[in-house]
Protein backbone atom coordinates (compact mmCIF):
# COMPACT_ATOMS: atom_id res chain seq x y z
CA UNK A 1 0.00 0.00 0.00
CA UNK A 2 1.08 3.50 -1.22
CA UNK A 3 1.58 6.08 1.28
CA UNK A 4 0.42 9.63 0.26
CA UNK A 5 3.44 12.10 -0.75
CA UNK A 6 3.47 15.27 0.71
CA UNK A 7 4.86 18.61 -1.49
CA UNK A 8 6.77 20.48 1.09
CA UNK A 9 7.18 24.17 0.37
CA UNK A 10 10.65 26.10 0.88
CA UNK A 11 9.18 27.50 4.35
CA UNK A 12 7.71 24.19 5.47
CA UNK A 13 11.63 22.44 4.56
CA UNK A 14 12.97 25.06 6.46
CA UNK A 15 10.81 24.27 9.67
CA UNK A 16 11.37 20.32 9.08
CA UNK A 17 14.68 20.79 9.08
CA UNK A 18 15.01 22.88 11.89
CA UNK A 19 12.98 21.23 13.77
CA UNK A 20 15.30 18.05 13.04
CA UNK A 21 18.21 19.84 14.99
CA UNK A 22 20.67 18.20 12.38
CA UNK A 23 24.44 18.05 13.87
CA UNK A 24 25.41 16.84 10.47
CA UNK A 25 24.02 17.66 7.30
CA UNK A 26 24.79 15.29 3.80
CA UNK A 27 23.44 16.95 0.11
CA UNK A 28 23.71 15.17 -3.10
CA UNK A 29 25.00 17.59 -5.45
CA UNK A 30 23.47 17.87 -9.29
CA UNK A 31 20.20 17.93 -8.98
CA UNK A 32 19.76 18.65 -5.51
CA UNK A 33 22.01 21.51 -4.94
CA UNK A 34 21.65 22.85 -8.79
CA UNK A 35 19.86 21.67 -11.76
CA UNK A 36 21.19 19.23 -14.65
CA UNK A 37 24.16 16.66 -14.78
CA UNK A 38 27.70 18.69 -14.32
CA UNK A 39 29.39 15.15 -14.26
CA UNK A 40 28.39 14.71 -18.02
CA UNK A 41 28.42 18.04 -18.98
CA UNK A 42 31.75 18.77 -17.58
CA UNK A 43 33.12 15.65 -19.75
CA UNK A 44 31.38 17.15 -22.93
CA UNK A 45 32.36 20.07 -22.20
CA UNK A 46 36.36 19.31 -21.57
CA UNK A 47 36.14 17.18 -24.57
CA UNK A 48 35.13 19.86 -26.56
CA UNK A 49 37.86 21.86 -24.97
CA UNK A 50 40.29 19.39 -26.06
CA UNK A 51 41.83 18.42 -22.58
CA UNK A 52 42.17 14.77 -23.53
CA UNK A 53 43.08 13.38 -26.74
CA UNK A 54 40.78 12.28 -30.03
CA UNK A 55 41.14 8.73 -29.11
CA UNK A 56 40.42 8.95 -25.50
CA UNK A 57 37.53 11.61 -26.78
CA UNK A 58 35.75 8.56 -29.11
CA UNK A 59 36.35 5.67 -26.40
CA UNK A 60 34.70 8.16 -24.19
CA UNK A 61 31.99 8.46 -26.47
CA UNK A 62 31.40 4.76 -27.01
CA UNK A 63 31.22 3.42 -23.42
CA UNK A 64 28.54 6.69 -22.75
CA UNK A 65 26.56 5.30 -25.73
CA UNK A 66 26.72 2.25 -23.74
CA UNK A 67 25.82 3.56 -20.96
CA UNK A 68 22.35 5.15 -21.96
CA UNK A 69 21.90 1.49 -23.78
CA UNK A 70 21.85 -0.05 -20.43
CA UNK A 71 25.31 -1.89 -21.17
CA UNK A 72 27.10 0.07 -18.75
CA UNK A 73 26.20 0.60 -15.44
CA UNK A 74 25.95 3.86 -13.31
CA UNK A 75 29.67 3.46 -11.18
CA UNK A 76 31.66 2.25 -13.98
CA UNK A 77 30.42 5.21 -16.24
CA UNK A 78 31.09 7.53 -13.22
CA UNK A 79 34.75 6.15 -12.58
CA UNK A 80 35.66 6.28 -16.41
CA UNK A 81 34.67 9.87 -16.48
CA UNK A 82 37.41 10.56 -14.15
CA UNK A 83 39.50 8.13 -15.71
CA UNK A 84 39.82 9.92 -19.17
CA UNK A 85 41.99 12.84 -17.43
CA UNK A 86 45.08 10.21 -16.81
CA UNK A 87 47.93 12.06 -17.50
CA UNK A 88 46.85 15.63 -17.08
CA UNK A 89 48.28 18.14 -14.34
CA UNK A 90 45.83 18.09 -11.77
CA UNK A 91 45.81 22.17 -11.66
CA UNK A 92 45.22 22.36 -15.23
CA UNK A 93 41.79 20.42 -14.02
CA UNK A 94 41.26 22.24 -11.32
CA UNK A 95 41.01 25.29 -13.43
CA UNK A 96 38.95 24.21 -16.24
CA UNK A 97 36.22 22.92 -13.45
CA UNK A 98 36.09 26.04 -11.93
CA UNK A 99 35.72 28.02 -15.24
CA UNK A 100 33.20 25.26 -16.35
CA UNK A 101 30.97 25.51 -12.97
CA UNK A 102 30.81 29.35 -13.28
CA UNK A 103 29.74 29.77 -16.63
CA UNK A 104 27.66 26.39 -16.90
CA UNK A 105 26.25 25.44 -13.32
CA UNK A 106 26.58 27.98 -11.44
CA UNK A 107 23.65 30.08 -12.87
CA UNK A 108 21.47 26.83 -12.49
CA UNK A 109 21.82 26.87 -8.69
CA UNK A 110 18.85 26.59 -6.45
CA UNK A 111 18.44 29.74 -4.17
CA UNK A 112 16.05 28.20 -1.93
CA UNK A 113 19.03 25.36 -1.09
CA UNK A 114 21.49 28.18 -0.83
CA UNK A 115 19.39 29.93 1.82
CA UNK A 116 18.92 26.40 3.41
CA UNK A 117 22.14 25.63 4.28
CA UNK A 118 23.17 29.26 5.11
CA UNK A 119 20.62 28.76 7.60
CA UNK A 120 22.35 25.21 8.73
CA UNK A 121 25.79 26.77 8.60
CA UNK A 122 25.01 29.66 10.74
CA UNK A 123 23.77 27.32 13.35
CA UNK A 124 27.54 25.14 12.88
CA UNK A 125 26.00 22.75 11.55
CA UNK A 126 28.56 19.87 9.65
CA UNK A 127 28.38 19.80 6.19
CA UNK A 128 29.69 17.40 3.80
CA UNK A 129 28.41 16.63 -0.20
CA UNK A 130 28.34 13.32 -1.53
CA UNK A 131 28.00 12.73 -5.48
CA UNK A 132 29.03 10.56 -8.28
CA UNK A 133 30.37 13.96 -10.40
CA UNK A 134 34.38 13.97 -10.76
CA UNK A 135 35.83 15.81 -7.29
CA UNK A 136 36.94 18.51 -9.13
CA UNK A 137 33.39 19.91 -10.17
CA UNK A 138 31.71 19.29 -7.01
CA UNK A 139 34.65 20.48 -4.76
CA UNK A 140 34.65 23.88 -7.19
CA UNK A 141 30.92 23.85 -7.21
CA UNK A 142 29.80 23.64 -2.88
CA UNK A 143 32.83 26.23 -1.91
CA UNK A 144 30.30 28.80 -2.13
CA UNK A 145 27.71 26.92 0.18
CA UNK A 146 30.43 26.74 2.63
CA UNK A 147 31.10 22.90 2.45
CA UNK A 148 35.61 22.29 2.69
CA UNK A 149 36.64 19.96 0.09
CA UNK A 150 37.90 17.46 2.97
CA UNK A 151 34.10 17.21 3.44
CA UNK A 152 33.55 16.38 -0.44
CA UNK A 153 33.40 12.55 -1.21
CA UNK A 154 33.19 12.26 -5.04
CA UNK A 155 34.46 10.22 -7.98
CA UNK A 156 38.06 10.43 -7.89
CA UNK A 157 40.94 9.25 -8.62
CA UNK A 158 44.85 9.13 -7.14
CA UNK A 159 47.01 12.33 -8.16
CA UNK A 160 50.54 11.25 -7.91
CA UNK A 161 53.49 14.48 -7.78
CA UNK A 162 50.30 16.91 -8.99
CA UNK A 163 49.92 13.77 -12.03
CA UNK A 164 45.95 12.69 -12.55
CA UNK A 165 46.80 8.51 -12.56
CA UNK A 166 43.53 6.18 -13.69
CA UNK A 167 43.87 4.94 -10.15
CA UNK A 168 40.13 5.09 -8.62
CA UNK A 169 39.83 6.08 -5.17
CA UNK A 170 35.94 5.86 -4.78
CA UNK A 171 32.89 6.37 -7.03
CA UNK A 172 30.14 7.36 -4.64
CA UNK A 173 27.00 6.39 -6.36
CA UNK A 174 24.09 4.01 -5.17
CA UNK A 175 24.95 1.37 -1.82
CA UNK A 176 28.14 3.16 -2.12
CA UNK A 177 27.32 6.86 -0.77
CA UNK A 178 26.27 5.41 2.63
CA UNK A 179 29.37 2.79 2.24
CA UNK A 180 31.04 6.35 1.61
CA UNK A 181 29.76 8.14 4.74
CA UNK A 182 30.58 4.78 6.73
CA UNK A 183 34.35 5.31 5.68
CA UNK A 184 34.19 8.74 7.31
CA UNK A 185 32.57 7.71 10.17
CA UNK A 186 28.79 9.00 9.63
CA UNK A 187 26.91 6.00 9.76
CA UNK A 188 24.00 7.35 10.50
CA UNK A 189 23.89 11.43 9.32
CA UNK A 190 21.55 13.36 11.10
CA UNK A 191 20.13 15.08 7.71
CA UNK A 192 20.68 13.80 3.81
CA UNK A 193 18.97 15.76 0.55
CA UNK A 194 19.26 13.86 -2.60
CA UNK A 195 17.15 13.45 -5.85
CA UNK A 196 17.53 10.11 -7.29
CA UNK A 197 17.57 6.59 -6.93
CA UNK A 198 21.36 6.73 -6.49
CA UNK A 199 20.84 8.70 -3.33
CA UNK A 200 18.23 6.46 -1.52
CA UNK A 201 20.96 4.27 0.19
CA UNK A 202 22.14 7.32 1.67
CA UNK A 203 18.45 8.54 2.36
CA UNK A 204 17.60 5.88 4.28
CA UNK A 205 20.57 4.97 7.12
CA UNK A 206 19.38 9.47 7.74
CA UNK A 207 17.71 9.70 10.37
CA UNK A 208 15.79 12.12 8.58
CA UNK A 209 15.37 11.98 5.10
CA UNK A 210 14.92 15.02 2.94
CA UNK A 211 13.91 14.21 -1.13
CA UNK A 212 14.85 17.53 -3.20
CA UNK A 213 13.67 17.79 -6.54
CA UNK A 214 13.06 14.11 -6.86
CA UNK A 215 13.35 11.90 -9.85
CA UNK A 216 9.63 9.74 -11.15
CA UNK A 217 11.46 7.13 -9.38
CA UNK A 218 12.57 8.79 -6.37
CA UNK A 219 9.20 10.05 -6.13
CA UNK A 220 7.75 5.95 -5.75
CA UNK A 221 10.29 5.36 -3.07
CA UNK A 222 9.02 8.33 -1.35
CA UNK A 223 5.17 7.63 -1.32
CA UNK A 224 6.18 3.84 -0.25
CA UNK A 225 8.08 5.33 2.86
CA UNK A 226 5.54 8.07 3.63
CA UNK A 227 8.37 10.72 2.92
CA UNK A 228 7.38 14.30 1.96
CA UNK A 229 9.55 16.09 -0.68
CA UNK A 230 10.32 19.42 -1.59
CA UNK A 231 10.68 20.67 -5.51
CA UNK A 232 12.88 23.87 -6.04
CA UNK A 233 10.73 26.44 -8.09
CA UNK A 234 13.59 26.64 -11.09
CA UNK A 235 13.19 22.70 -11.07
CA UNK A 236 9.32 22.91 -11.05
CA UNK A 237 9.33 25.58 -13.31
CA UNK A 238 11.28 23.66 -16.00
CA UNK A 239 9.44 20.67 -15.77
CA UNK A 240 5.92 22.83 -16.44
CA UNK A 241 7.93 23.95 -19.70
CA UNK A 242 8.85 20.56 -20.65
CA UNK A 243 5.23 19.26 -20.29
CA UNK A 244 3.88 22.21 -22.06
CA UNK A 245 6.07 21.69 -25.23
Amino acid sequence: MQLEITPWTAQQLEHLVSDAAPKVAVFDCDGTLWSGDSGHGFMVWSLEQGLVSRSTSDWMDTSYRGYLAGTVDEARICGEMVQIYSGLREQELRSAAARFFDEHVRPHIFEEIVALVATLRKANVELWAVSSTNKWVVSEGVRSFGIPEEHVLAAEVKVVDGIITSDLVDVPTGPAKAAALRRVGLPHPDAVFGNSLHDLAMLEIAAHPFPVNPSPALLGECAKRGWGYFRPREAAESSAAIAGE
